[in-house]
């Protein structure tokens, strides 16, 4: 007998033996009416032999049950993080007097600052309080089913993500290539308006790559990678691409590109000036105006350059003007207050960089950004720890 009539046969047989549970079947496949239960059966025959009682269970492979134990085990364990951050944060709140409800990130942030002060240089090994999912890396999903066979056609590579991620970008370079050998047949040029500007953005670095791919991957695989990109950037039509090209860009911290360089005004004597507010450095608060074209003449509170005795801070107070290549040919006007001689120098030299801005090219604007001219100094004199003679220095320690 063959296979097909055999089980034609064990569903006829069903049906003798449990005319109910066919009806039921009937109605759930909605059968026209006028047909009877004999003719039904073929019809239903699918239906009874996939009912509960005929099925085997499959077989979960290993793999799949081991993945399965780990998840459950990392839900586990995030959820016990969780509570502990909302513990920790709501002891932050009460410490600082704030509402928890209302106490973000960088409340909490503020909060360790001050609580737990820290002379440690590297960031990283300050005393940092961060939710789960910013302390603990992603786990990838499942890869394979129950069966044990995989979902993606480059499992078996190791890093399907990230060749996954190679394949497309080829493709997207492929299909620009296309596209600019017919533009070349009919003639036509690309549009120079249209050209794809990456100023102020870099291809993610290799630690923000693997976090997005949820991959490690090697240093030659990552200059693959960024080879690559540059290859789909450099295309004539690369702004066709230009979704998928920004998904794998990151901006640059460019105070230059994002601050815009105010104009200078016209004084009563026809000259350029610029002013710079609220200049600080520690404790020291200056107003610094200079004025173009100029003798080089330098007035701080109504005195000359005497006015800091030491060399140290006189240096600092020229240096924006010696790198600029402007000093002798500017005037500068600062009002300062508060602080010392080190507090004042700082933010009088801070205010004359950022006014000279408004008198050079943008070449000279970056060069001045790199050597740290543009960069406000936010160090602050560090407090005294309890239990020491002041913020470093130690006790005495006497053993008798």
């Amino acid at each position: 007998m063959s296979k097909t009539m055999a089980l034609r046969v064990f569903g006829l047989n069903l049906v003798k033996t449990n005319r109910s549970l066919l009806q039921n079947a009937c109605k759930a496949t909605a059968l026209p009416a006028g047909q009877t239960v004999a003719e039904a059966s073929y019809a239903t025959e699918v239906t009874v032999h996939a009912s509960p009682a005929a099925i085997q269970k499959q077989k979960v492979s290993k793999a799949m049950k081991a993945y399965l134990k780990r998840a459950t085990e990392h839900d586990e364990f995030m959820k016990t993080q969780h509570l502990e951050f909302q513990i920790g944060k709501r002891h932050l709140a009460n410490m600082m007097g704030a509402d928890a409800e209302t106490f973000t990130q960088e409340d909490i942030d503020e909060a360790i600052s001050y609580l737990f002060p820290s002379g440690l240089y590297d960031p990283k090994a300050r005393p940092a309080m961060k939710t789960p999912e910013e302390v603990f890396p992603a786990r990838k999903a499942a890869e394979f089913d129950e069966t044990g066979r995989p979902f993606h056609s480059m499992f078996y590579t190791g890093k399907p993500n990230f060749f996954q991620l190679l394949h497309e970008i080829v493709e997207e370079t492929n299909k620009l290539y296309e596209l600019e050998e017919r533009m070349l047949r009919r003639g036509i040029k690309p549009d120079e308006n249209q050209k794809l500007e990456i100023a102020g953005f870099q291809v993610l670095p290799k630690d923000q790559l693997e976090t997005q791919l949820v991959e490690s991957i090697a240093d030659i695989e990552y200059t693959n990678f960024s080879n690559s990109m540059d290859r789909l950037i450099a295309s004539p039509y690369a702004y066709k691409s230009k979704a998928f090209i920004e998904r794998y860009l990151k901006p640059l911290m460019d105070q230059s590109k994002q601050l815009e360089v105010p104009k200078p005004k016209i004084d009563e004597q026809g000259r350029q000036y610029i002013t710079t507010y609220e200049c600080l450095r520690k404790t020291a608060r200056a107003d610094v105006t200079v004025r173009m074209p100029g003798t080089g003449k330098i007035s701080i509170n109504g005195q000359d350059v005497s006015y800091f005795e030491d060399e140290n801070s006189r240096e600092q107070l020229l240096f924006p003007l010696n790198y600029s290549e402007l000093l002798g040919k500017v005037d500068v006007e600062a009002n300062v207050e508060g602080g010392g001689p080190s507090g004042q120098s700082g933010a009088i030299r801070w205010g004359i960089a950022m006014c000279l801005r408004s008198f050079v090219d943008q070449e000279m604007i970056e060069s001045m950004r790199l050597a740290g001219l543009l960069t406000r100094d936010y160090r602050r004199r560090e407090r005294k720890k309890f239990g020491q003679e002041g913020a470093r220095r130690k006790y005495t320690w006497k053993k008798r």
